[in-house]
C-alpha cells in the first residue's frame, strides 16, 4: 500500500520535531496489520492491511470518517486488540511482551467516585512496576509529591483531596491525564479525550497536553474527529479512508511550537484544516457509494 508524504506547511526557525523512523528508534510499527471481527458471513473487517512507523518521541493524530479503524489502532497498540494478519510491535517487541509503559485516556474520565483526585491519579503506581513494589513506601512521601507535582501543572493545586464528584468536566479531565503520565510511560494513547468538553475547555486543555509533552516527550497517540485539535497538537497526522480503514495520507505538521489558539486561525492553519477536511469528504464519499 502506497501512502502519500506531502507537507502541510513550514515556518521558518521551527524547531526540529522527532527524528525520522530511519533516524530514531521505532516506538510503534504496525506491518501489514489487519484486524477482522467476527469470521464468515458474519465476519466485518475493521482494518485493512495497514504499515504504520512511529519514531519514539513522536505525536501523531489520527483523522478520518467514524468507523474507520482509527480506535481499532489504538487498540492494537494498547494490546486490547489482536492482528488478524500482519504484526504489531511496539517498543521493539510484539505487543504480547508487553515491553513499554503505557498511559491511556478517553473521552469519558474513568475515576473511581470512592477515592480522592491523589489517590485516583496514584493508582497507576500502585499498579505497574517499578512503582508497585515501593508503593507502601513511598505513596505518602515522593509518591504523593510526585502526584501533587503533576496535578500543578495543569493548573489543579489544592484539588488533590476533593473528589470526582466534585470537580467540573474539564477538571476531571486534567486530572485524566495526570494518571494517564504519573507512571511515566514511554507512550501515550488517547481516544477522543476532549470530545466531550465545551470548545474553549477543549483550547485550555490542547494548550496543557502540549506543555506535558514538550516537558515529557512521550510518545503520543491521538485519535480525534477535532481538525483544529489535530494541527494544534500533532507533528504528524495520518487520514484514514472508511471502512475497512487504511492510512491514505501521512503527512508532517511543522508549525513552530509552542503553538498557540490564535496560530489556528492563520491562512497556513486554515489551509491544512481545508485539506483534511477535503480527504475525509472524499473518503465518506467513497463509503457513501460503496454502500448504494
Amino acid at each position: 500500500m502506497s501512502q502519500a508524504h506531502t507537507k502541510f506547511a513550514i515556518v521558518k526557525g521551527a524547531p526540529p520535531e522527532p527524528a525520522s523512523p530511519t533516524r530514531a528508534a521505532l516506538a510503534v510499527e504496525l506491518s501489514q496489520t489487519s484486524v477482522t471481527f467476527g469470521s464468515g458471513a458474519s465476519a466485518v473487517p475493521a482494518l485493512s492491511e495497514t504499515t504504520l512507523r512511529i519514531p519514539d518521541g513522536e505525536f501523531v493524530a489520527l483523522v478520518g470518517p467514524s468507523g474507520c479503524g482509527k480506535s481499532t489502532i489504538l487498540r492494537l497498540v494498547s494490546g486490547l486488540v489482536q492482528p488478524s494478519t500482519g504484526a504489531v510491535i511496539v517498543g521493539g517487541r510484539e505487543i504480547a511482551a508487553k515491553a513499554l509503559r503505557i498511559g491511556m485516556a478517553f473521552q469519558n474520565p474513568t475515576m473511581l467516585p470512592w477515592l480522592t483526585i491523589e489517590q485516583n491519579v496514584m493508582l497507576p503506581l500502585k499498579i505497574v512496576e517499578p512503582f508497585r513494589s515501593r508503593f507502601r513506601q513511598e505513596k505518602r512521601g515522593s509518591f504523593r509529591d510526585k502526584v501533587h507535582g503533576l496535578l500543578a501543572q495543569v493548573g489543579l493545586s489544592g484539588f488533590a483531596g476533593k473528589y470526582p464528584w466534585q470537580l467540573s468536566g474539564g477538571m476531571l479531565q486534567r486530572a485524566n491525564l495526570c494518571r494517564a503520565l504519573i507512571h511515566e510511560p514511554r507512550m501515550l494513547l488517547l481516544d477522543e479525550p476532549f470530545g466531550a468538553l465545551d470548545q474553549f475547555t477543549r483550547e485550555e486543555l490542547w494548550a496543557i497536553l502540549q506543555e506535558l509533552w514538550l516537558a515529557h516527550r512521550p510518545t503520543v497517540l491521538l485519535v480525534t474527529h477535532d481538525l483544529r485539535e489535530a494541527g494544534f497538537l500533532a507533528s504528524r497526522i495520518c487520514v484514514m479512508s472508511a471502512r475497512p480503514g487504511r492510512i491514505l495520507d501521512d503527512s508532517p505538521v511543522e508549525f513552530a511550537r509552542p503553538r498557540s489558539i490564535a496560530m489556528t486561525f492563520e491562512p497556513d492553519f486554515v489551509a491544512l484544516n481545508q485539506r483534511l477536511r477535503e480527504l475525509i469528504v472524499d473518503a465518506r464519499a467513497v463509503q457513501t457509494a460503496g454502500s448504494a
